[in-house]
């Protein structure tokens, strides 16, 4: 996949674009399931700057956090499909359980996350802030999570209509 790339690739990748006067976003996630509330999220951050870089969080993160049953999709899919999306341009995928080294060699000027966090309870935001860079939270679809879709599959309900 041409824009899957290494985190160093993705560092020397934002320093160029940056060094152009281009604003860079990041934003990360597992993005297991793609869903509606996945594509108006990144489209919010995409808008953010003039280009987006997604960090994946790699399989064996996925599964740290969610649990022994995630991820539904391996991290070379999750890739394929975020960078079938019109708003990201470039994936990374990362071990780690925080995003926090990847931001640190990537310095994006925007940090994108869900405004389910806060100033206060997203970690990377004071890395991101010591660099210059500037932390946006975006509003997410009510109701849209990957783990509801998972639950109302194993409910054998469905989510048609437009309900969430």
């Amino acid at each position: 996949m041409k824009n899957l790339l290494t985190r160093s690739e993705a560092a020397a990748l934002c320093a160029a674009e940056k060094e152009k006067g281009r604003r860079v976003v990041f934003t990360n996630g597992c993005f297991d399931i793609i869903h509606a509330g996945h594509v108006r999220y990144l489209t919010a951050a995409r808008e953010r700057g003039d280009l987006l870089v997604v960090g994946l969080n790699s399989d064996g993160s996925v599964r740290r956090l969610k649990g022994a049953a995630r991820p539904v999709n391996g991290e070379q899919d999750r890739a394929e499909v975020l960078l079938g999306l019109k708003a990201v341009d470039y994936v990374t995928i990362f071990a780690e359980d925080t995003a926090a080294e990847t931001i640190a060699a990537l310095k994006p000027s925007v940090y994108a996350k869900g405004a389910d966090y806060t100033r206060e309870t997203l970690p990377e935001a004071e890395l991101v802030e010591d660099y210059g860079g500037d932390v946006a939270f975006i509003n997410l679809a009510p109701g849209r999570s990957t783990s509801g879709i998972i639950a109302r599959a194993s409910a054998g309900q469905s989510g048609a209509g437009g309900r969430p």
